[in-house]
């Protein structure tokens, strides 16, 4: 850091907007105080804090005027300036618009996206990058025509296959470190805090990108690449990772760079002065307090997932968005395997049935409606591994688990229908919402699915699983013919046979995919209005000059 002039490593990062508050994340390369200034009047200021040599603040501004476009900008002065001397300079600024009560939103969504470069060797590879042909939309419009929310619905970065310049910088770091903890194994992974940054600064930081993250407020959850592979798919892969020297450490950076650099913009203001460890980490004395701090939170919250929630509530004009960690909360017992434990089950139960939102929207990183024959494939390995069909088949199961990636809602068929039977109870009160939507990601593969809870619930709100997946991260061939045989009539037949012959019974929710499967990078906008919900599905291409833009693919109207 310059003596007389701190800088931005990272941001500004717009996280939490509502009618008249937002809070604003940054990164800064050493201990100042970090101040934002808006055109409207209001300002907010905060003293950085550190962790392992990075240093961190969230502003919050308050009073803001509802429904209204204001500019900001961010200052950066020494800390330790005596308030005769202090000269903020200002570093950076952007836009925000401020939620109206009476707003339509629109919320743009996906996830699964490399931090990659975008030089023509990188764009032939992984193709273009939906945040970065939404970015370049954003910058051309008004302010009024933005999306009023990105919703990044895991694997935002990753821990286990970073990109080709991230694991140079890793093979260069382990020939110096020589650790021998960290072997062939994990020789180009992410395995602490400090690899954790690099893949966020080169994920957020891309000047393609930037502008987008500094003015439309954005909510995340994680997902198993945010930290490894397969996580928590069974027990037997949580056994195997902990026999594994390096696996604390991974687990440490994981949580702490996720809780620094993704949960506590998730929370709003009252959230954030509410929250222990955040107060903790503030006033705690040195930085090696606050790593022993995050370091016992993420191993706790690891081993004991009830001690930590990750899940949250953004409540926005007329919809709650209840974002569900489907991911870190899992009880992996054999005997009771479910996709939220008890706790995170409650939580969600009480976010959903304690609403008169016209529109309930539930972000869950893993689909909850599979397309049709990979739900009854998964429901048949759940079944399988439970012993169904015997010991031998129940071992034959558990590898297929894993090896297929089989851990979706239909793989936890208690989670299943206990998300059946809670969305029955939401739209059987006397005033049902418009619509009930899940929104995620992770299969690398878009599609639109319409539910049905049959003749004993009313059909008066729209069910439907909307899925975006990836911003950027397209699949290999022969899996993207695996995900269209899954809508095949003979192969959702079949498999549907094996569950029945695995004694499994058909669910009282019913679907079917209304539009879909796409395999191309892109973005999905829902618009929800009154009433009425709507979405748009967007495909990123390179245009001229090596552009990168989105091009519209689908639009429907969603209805009951």
């Amino acid at each position: 850091m310059s003596i007389n002039s701190p800088e931005l490593v990272l941001g500004p990062i717009l996280r939490y907007v509502d009618t008249s508050r937002a809070t604003i994340w940054v990164e800064t390369d050493g201990e100042c105080t970090v101040e934002v200034r808006t055109s409207t009047g209001p300002s907010g200021a905060e003293n950085t804090w550190s962790v392992h040599g990075h240093h961190f603040a969230i502003v919050q501004l308050v009073d803001l005027p509802s429904g209204a476009v204001v500019d900001y900008t961010v200052s950066l002065t020494l800390s330790d300036t005596s308030a005769s001397e202090a000269s903020a300079v200002v570093k950076a600024g952007g836009t925000l618009r401020t939620a109206a009560h009476d707003d339509a939103l629109t919320v743009a969504f996906g996830s699964c996206r490399r931090g990659d470069t975008y030089d023509a060797d990188r764009l032939k590879a992984i193709g273009a990058d939906g945040l970065a042909g939404l970015a370049a939309r954003v910058k051309e419009q008004d302010a009024e025509s933005w999306p009023q929310l990105l919703l990044l619905l895991g694997d935002q970065v990753y821990a286990d296959d970073p990109s080709p310049e991230i694991k140079t910088r890793l093979r260069e770091r382990r020939d110096a470190q020589k650790d021998p903890e960290l072997g062939d194994e994990v020789y180009e992974e992410i395995c602490d805090f400090e690899e954790y940054t690099w893949l966020y600064k080169e994920s957020w930081g891309a000047e393609q990108v930037s502008g987008l993250m500094a003015s439309i407020p954005s909510c995340m959850i994680l997902d198993d690449h945010d930290l490894r592979d397969d996580w928590n798919s069974s027990l037997d892969w949580r056994k195997e990772m902990e026999q594994k020297s390096w696996w604390p450490r991974r687990i440490v950076g994981a949580f702490s760079s996720y809780w620094i650099y993704q949960h506590l913009g998730n929370l709003s203001p009252s959230e954030l002065e509410n929250d222990e460890l955040y107060r903790a980490v503030r006033s705690a004395d040195t930085a090696e307090d606050r790593e022993k701090l995050l370091s016992d939170f993420s191993l706790k919250a690891d081993s004991e997932p009830s001690s930590a929630r990750w899940s949250y509530v953004r409540d926005l004009a007329n919809t709650r968005i209840i974002m569900v960690d489907s991911r870190c909360s899992r009880d992996l017992t054999p005997e009771r395997r479910t996709m939220l434990d008890e706790s995170e089950w409650n939580w969600l139960r009480e976010q959903a049935l304690t609403t008169d939102a016209r529109h309930i929207v539930l972000g869950t990183s893993l689909p909850y409606l599979m397309l049709p024959a990979l739900h009854h494939l998964e429901q048949w390995n759940e079944a399988v591994a439970q012993g169904a069909w015997g010991r031998r088949w129940s071992k034959v199961g558990e590898k297929l688990r894993l090896a297929l990636d089989l851990e979706h809602w239909a793989a936890f068929g208690k989670s299943f229908e206990d998300m059946a039977g809670l969305v029955g109870e939401v739209v059987s009160r006397p005033k049902p919402p418009a619509s009930t939507l899940w929104l995620s990601g992770d299969v690398h593969c878009s599609y639109v699915a319409q539910a049905d809870l049959g003749e004993l619930v009313p059909n008066n709100t729209a069910l439907y699983q909307l899925t975006m997946s990836p911003f950027r991260n397209p699949l290999d061939l022969p899996i993207r013919v695996v995900n269209r045989l899954a809508t095949r009539r003979p192969v959702v037949r079949f498999l549907h046979f094996l569950a029945h012959r695995a004694g499994l019974k058909d669910h009282p929710i019913t679907w079917q995919a209304k539009a879909g499967p796409w395999f191309d990078n892109g973005v999905m906008l829902l618009r929800l209005e009154g009433e009425t919900a709507s979405v748009r599905v967007e495909h990123a291409r390179t245009g001229p000059g090596g552009a990168q833009e989105l091009l519209q693919t689908h639009e429907m109207a969603l209805t009951p």
